[in-house]
């Protein structure tokens, strides 16, 4: 998953530059596009036929993960007659309010959170989806992801792609040979943080490994941190009023989650493994974060399942292999199973068939199974066959995902307003991985911002 302005799975496989690319010229996998007549479309009868259409998909996704969008309209192109020309720039997210301004909004754009969605439903700019949308999105989604996509009670946006966050990445080799089996509590999770402390003689090895760098957007792991053990911590009903503001980021419920994350970033004797101690947290980028594992130098990393796209070129990805990754573990272990993720929404700026046909087709299983089968990505999609994920962690998040007792919290900075989200919660976390603030200072400091 792209998220260009925060710097996430983007920054693995982004291109730079800006891609604005017509199935009719390009088709993203070298193949090129079938022709009407040579295309089996079956599966786009749905859809009706718009001979001469054209509609915008605009995005701040870019370099393969572009190229592989574009070609999942291959078939949907030859078969309804609408050129899709998917527009990708990392400045999307800006402009879009420029140009729907203007009067020069895109027929669709993929949104990369919930937050920025309703600011654009507030400006009156986001127009409510067609009853072909919302009916794929209750056969395929869950009610929580409808409701990322519904703003006062009007349906917007259907979901299309999705990560699960809150993985922690470690060598099976060397917890084998330590005879340390994966956690199943926080608990046993913080045990083993000592052992390895306690057993290492080493001058550069710390059980963690902590990257936070991400240029303008430094600062988002370690909110991920945070929001994974309140969710763990606190629930997901105290989750959930404290991303709207209802429960303070000093409030006894959110402090401990703080504490908990503390006792890890915090102690010079459990990081920053392979990179010096706390203070490097900072200016370690979140790309390199994990890789001292494979050198000895750390054990653990914290990080979202797109962390499998930064590990070097031949490095094993599996339960036997180089590296591997278990859930972050619950702290009651009679609790149900809970995660937190991101995920993307296709929201409409302009009226008109085709653009409610090419909506429609995204938010269908077909697409779906379409995108993930080209690899790099996983959607919460119902109908979406795990299998066809190019990885096992893929399989394995997915499976997660499709979980009916799942409960799924999408990416708390991510729906809190901009002042604190991608602001205050973010520089907040940096200054107190670096002791410029004390954990009471810093829950202060952000509360103070919130609007």
């Amino acid at each position: 998953m792209n998220y260009v302005r925060r710097g996430r799975a983007g920054l693995a496989i982004a291109a730079l530059g800006v891609a604005a690319l017509s199935l009719a010229a390009c088709t993203g996998g070298g193949d090129p596009a079938p022709e009407p007549g040579d295309a089996d479309c079956a599966e786009y009868e749905a859809y009706g036929t718009h001979d001469g259409e054209t509609v915008e998909v605009y995005t701040t996704i870019q370099g393969v993960e572009l190229d592989a969008m574009v070609t999942t309209f291959d078939t949907f192109s030859a078969c309804t007659g609408i050129t899709v020309d998917v527009v990708g720039t990392q400045e999307a997210e800006t402009q879009i309010n420029v140009r729907a301004a203007a009067g020069d909004a895109p027929e669709l754009m993929i949104i990369p959170q919930p937050g920025l969605l309703q600011r654009l439903v507030a400006d009156g700019y986001v127009l409510p989806a067609a009853s072909t949308v919302e009916d794929n999105v209750d056969e395929f989604w869950s009610e929580s992801w409808k409701g990322y996509g519904t703003v006062d009670g009007t349906f917007y946006s259907a979901p299309l792609m999705a990560s699960v966050k809150g993985w922690i990445w470690y060598s099976p080799a060397e917890f084998a040979e330590k005879g340390i089996e994966v956690p199943e509590t926080w608990d046993e999770l913080m045990d083993i943080t000592e052992q390895l402390a306690s057993e290492s003689d080493s001058q550069t090895y710390r059980p963690w490994c902590v990257g936070f760098g991400s240029g303008d957007a430094t600062g988002w792991p370690g909110t991920d941190w945070v929001e994974d053990l309140v969710l763990r911590m606190a629930g997901p009903e105290a989750y959930d009023q404290w991303v709207a503001g209802e429960l303070k980021f000093s409030d006894p419920e959110i402090r401990q989650a703080f504490d908990a994350v503390g006792e890890i970033l915090l102690n010079e004797d459990y990081v920053n493994g392979g990179f010096g101690g706390v203070e490097s947290i900072v200016s370690t980028t979140f790309n390199d974060g994990g890789l001292p594992i494979l050198d000895g130098n750390c054990s653990m990393h914290h990080q979202a399942s797109f962390y499998e796209a930064q590990w070097p070129e031949g490095t094993t990805v599996a339960p036997d292999g180089d590296v591997w990754a278990f859930l972050t573990p619950k702290t009651d272990p009679a609790a149900g199973d809970a995660v937190t993720g991101g995920g993307e929404f296709v929201a409409k700026f302009v009226e008109g068939e085709a653009v409610d046909a090419v909506q429609t087709f995204m938010s269908s299983d077909t697409w779906a199974n379409l995108r993930v089968e080209l690899g790099g990505v996983i959607s919460a999609n119902k109908g979406l066959d795990a299998s066809l994920a190019g990885s096992e962690l893929g399989r394995a998040a997915i499976e997660i995902l499709q979980a009916e007792d799942t409960v799924f919290a999408f990416d708390g900075s991510d729906l809190m307003p901009a002042a604190v989200g991608t602001s205050s919660f973010w520089t907040g976390m940096n200054d107190w991985v670096v002791g410029t603030i004390s954990t009471d200072e810093l829950v202060e400091y952000i509360d103070s911002t919130y609007p």
